[in-house]
């Protein structure tokens, strides 16, 4: 049976970028756009015109940066969606090829971050699951020192993104997705957990396993609608797409009482690394 027609609205480059500016984004900001092009509506020109249209409304002198997270470049042994037999652990973990910020593809973050990050003149972090890639004049100090047993912590994107002042653009995602509250969980006290990938160093491919806190995204959404009724977001829409946008010092700084408060450390327990699976919206 043939597709039915698609039912819109029709967006463009020109006319997601108005949205983006009546929604209050500006130029020579910098922002951290956690996103779904399917939200949108239909867009003519698809990925590249939404990224073309997030850096008209920011200008030459605004950063665009977005979450590049590799999920495939973890244990096997904590994969869920799907898991694989245990027979094929030790093959894997000796065959997973060693992260490279140029080639490794993203994983469950949309189209919009893969179309980010193979864009001309884009940088990306260091780390093999739990990278950033930005355009812009501050892509590079925003992104150098990611270190590996930091995934989104004090020494990761996100911390520099707070310090600089940066602004977080949901374009049709939740609050389930916001990276930006993982920061307060390095602040809180957690237990660690194990997290292994691949690694190249300057002996040649190694798998890696480092141990940091525990972090998951779970009650994030009930953290969101909490941080959104007693915090001004501005909220609007882009095309078809709920958006919404605040500080991300705010959402961070609120995510900290927030989960003191609501979160047991039995809620902590066990809790593991980006499984192979979906971790934001397509």
């Amino acid at each position: 049976m043939p597709k039915p027609p698609p039912t819109g609205p029709l967006c463009t480059r020109a006319s997601l970028a108005d949205g983006l500016r009546e929604l209050g984004v500006s130029p020579g900001e910098t922002l951290l756009v956690h996103s779904s092009l399917s939200a949108l509506g239909w867009v003519s020109g698809g990925p590249v015109a939404a990224v073309q249209a997030l850096l008209d409304a920011l200008g030459q002198k605004g950063t665009l940066v977005v979450p590049t997270q590799s999920s495939d470049n973890s244990d096997p042994a904590e994969w869920g969606n799907p898991p694989v037999p245990e027979s094929w652990w030790p093959e894997i973990r000796a065959s997973i090829p060693a992260y490279d910020p140029r080639t490794a593809p993203t994983r469950g973050v949309g189209v919009i971050p893969e179309t980010v990050r193979t864009w001309p003149g884009a940088l990306r972090s260091a780390h093999p699951q739990t990278s950033f890639a930005a355009v812009g004049p501050r892509a590079q100090a925003l992104l150098e020192g990611h270190a590996l047993d930091c995934r989104l912590g004090e020494r990761s994107p996100l911390a520099r993104l707070e310090e600089s002042g940066a602004r977080v653009l949901l374009l049709g995602a939740g609050f389930d997705s916001c990276t930006a509250f993982h920061l307060a969980e390095y602040r809180l006290p957690a237990p660690e957990v194990a997290n292994s990938f691949a690694v190249m160093t300057p002996e040649g491919r190694r798998w890696t396993t480092v141990r940091e806190p525990s972090i998951s995204e779970e009650r994030f959404d009930e953290l969101g609608a909490d941080f959104e009724r007693d915090r001004p977001v501005v909220r609007g829409t882009v095309g078809a797409a709920t958006a919404r946008l605040f500080p991300v010092a705010d959402a961070v700084a609120y995510a900290q009482r927030w989960l003191e408060t609501h979160r047991s450390r039995a809620e902590w327990v066990g809790r593991q690394p980006p499984a192979r699976g979906p971790v934001s919206p397509l």
